[in-house]
């Protein structure tokens, strides 16, 4: 199968490019190399190094025995967009291309409109671009479980059956986001809901839970990245990398907000069984993605125990909690569509921790050295200003530019 992944570059989108490139799938991507500077933008780092792209490249070239096309370009470039779909033909597009941060988001109104321009009008273009140049692919969209937000009912896959004054329908599960960027995966599945209809395309949107873990190989150039600033580290993640540099683990506010998890190797098998299971066209279904609900206290719980292995003692100081959300909440989603499609869970979730903290302890200085940004500064009720400035598009095409240069040089 021929699969092509927008935003090829990022924390999902490398992984995911080397296990389909194992399992036999050709393998073609776009990055516009954002999320390198959107994070250096919060004045951090992956604390695992990662390779240039050109370096990607070149090691999955040498590892798989075939080069990855890969092609240097924003999804919000329609022209550029519809000659890299033109050109590579895809069985199936897989969709991270998108700004993934509730805090960045929040930042103040320039981050906000970013966000949701950045998402929305990238999803727009790619929609419009399979209608034209691979109308029979199959699209893969990563959506949020943060769509549904925290509501006080059993969360279905997308549906749900309705009675009202007589009469039933299955309608879509009513979205509660929480931040401006939820709201731009909110906006895009209605997006892509319509182009279906209207279009006969046929797609998959993923509600995905929180993802954590690391995914090292013996060639360093094949390592994906993992975030720990307030941005773009997830909960787990950023404890993790708290715990190995003595740090307390920080919960926000009483540390009861319940949300679903899963494991980047078990991402990796629930996207992958996505795509090799494609819907009929016209059909827009929703899968949600997780494999277990916890406590954010019971993810530090969960890492203090872990440490122990490593004789690291750990501190939880909860913090006041910078976010507008429930605390205490009903948390019950269903996600049967991917276990009936075969999806078994890997490593038990302390299993993963522990290997998790393995792998970062070497990077320990590195992490230490911007420990700063594990600290949350940004406040859901007070956006209005902020040290952080989003990079203009000249900016932004300069780097990609330089981009292109490294290349040619190599």
């Amino acid at each position: 199968m021929r699969v092509f992944i927008a935003g090829v570059d990022g924390y999902l989108g490398w992984t995911l490019a080397q296990h389909l490139a194992r399992q036999g799938h050709d393998v073609g991507g776009a990055d516009a190399l954002l999320r390198r500077i959107w994070v250096d933008e919060m004045e951090s780092l992956s604390a695992i190094p990662i390779a240039s792209m050109d370096e990607r490249l070149a090691s999955f070239g040498e590892h798989f025995g075939k080069p990855m096309r890969f092609f240097a370009l924003d999804l919000r470039d329609h022209t550029a967009l519809c000659a890299a779909l033109a050109e590579f033909k895809p069985d199936a597009v897989v969709h991270l291309a998108e700004c993934p941060s509730a805090p960045y988001s929040m930042i103040d109104f320039h981050h906000a409109d970013f966000v949701q321009h950045n998402n929305v009008s990238g999803t727009l273009s790619l929609l419009f671009a399979m209608r034209d140049h691979c109308p029979e692919a199959h699209l893969v969209k990563l959506g949020s479980m943060g769509e549904y937000g925290t509501p006080n009912l059993d969360i279905p896959e997308g549906f749900f059956e309705v009675e009202y004054r007589g009469r039933r329908d299955q309608l879509p599960f009513p979205r509660q986001a929480g931040s401006w960027y939820h709201w731009s995966k909110v906006f895009d599945s209605h997006n892509v809901a319509f182009a279906c209809k209207l279009w006969g395309l046929r797609a998959t949107d993923v509600m995905q839970g929180v993802v954590y873990g690391t995914w090292l190989d013996t060639d360093a150039r094949l390592n994906t990245r993992l975030d720990f600033d307030e941005a773009f580290g997830t909960a787990l993640n950023r404890f993790c990398c708290q715990a190995v540099i003595g740090k307390p683990l920080m919960p926000y506010g009483q540390g009861t907000q319940r949300r679903g998890f899963l494991s980047l190797a078990d991402s990796m098998h629930c996207l992958s069984l996505a795509i090799e299971h494609p819907p009929a066209a016209s059909e827009y279904r929703v899968f949600n993605q997780l494999r277990e609900v916890l406590s954010v206290n019971d993810l530090a719980q969960l890492v203090r125990v872990a440490c122990e292995s490593f004789e690291l003692a750990v501190e939880i100081k909860p913090l006041d909690n910078p976010r507008v959300e429930a605390e205490a909440h009903h948390y019950r989603p269903d996600s049967q569509h991917l276990r009936q499609l075969g999806f078994r869970q890997s490593l038990p979730i302390d299993e993963e921790i522990r290997n998790m903290i393995g792998d970062l302890l070497p990077h320990r200085d590195r992490i230490a050295a911007h420990a700063d940004q594990l600290a949350p500064t940004v406040r859901w009720r007070d956006s209005r200003s902020h040290s952080h400035s989003v990079r203009t598009h000249d900016e932004r095409d300069a780097h990609e530019r330089e981009e292109a240069r490294e290349r040619e040089r190599t």
